[in-house]
């Protein structure tokens, strides 16, 4: 009995377990953090893959990375010139069941667990850009490369060290 109840009690702490949204490179296509293609001189693509933390902080996390994309190769502002959005409900977390069963001639006690490991993000948000120098365009898809950095650049917490 002792056994089952400390075997219960290990699914519950590994159901609170959470994949953090940090603001860093993609480890892989799945892990959380942002990845860039170039498609020409002046354009991205630009994706920025969440963990369990706010949609709203995985916009602002691809906004910052165009803007330091832009800032990086000598440009002052950028357009976003197509958005894409995919927010999945959050994972169900860990379960817990006790039970008695019968078998044959014996009965016994059993206690199950499942959880989903399938890990990867909860929202992902992509966008095109387009950038230029001087003046920014007017029109709200345009973007102050240096002004999202200074906006939105202090929210965007390091990665915790391992």
């Amino acid at each position: 009995m002792k056994r089952a109840l400390m075997i219960a009690a290990g699914c519950l702490l590994l159901g609170a377990c959470e994949t953090a949204t940090t603001y860093q490179p993609a480890a892989s296509p799945s892990a959380v953090g942002y990845t860039e293609q170039r498609i020409e001189p002046g354009r991205y693509r630009v994706t920025f893959q969440g963990g369990d933390g706010p949609p709203q902080q995985v916009q602002d996390y691809v906004l910052l990375r165009a803007a330091e994309i832009t800032v990086r190769d000598g440009y002052d502002w950028f357009r976003v010139v197509s958005r894409y959005e995919d927010a999945r409900p959050p994972r169900s977390g860990a379960t817990v069941s006790f039970g008695t069963g019968s078998f044959g001639r014996h009965g016994g006690f059993g206690v199950g667990s499942s959880y989903d490991l399938s890990g990867g993000p909860v929202t992902r948000a992509s966008m095109e850009i387009t950038m230029g120098k001087g003046a920014r365009p007017d029109g709200p898809s345009a973007y102050d490369a240096r002004g999202v950095i200074a906006t939105v650049g202090p929210r965007a917490a390091p990665p915790p060290r391992p």
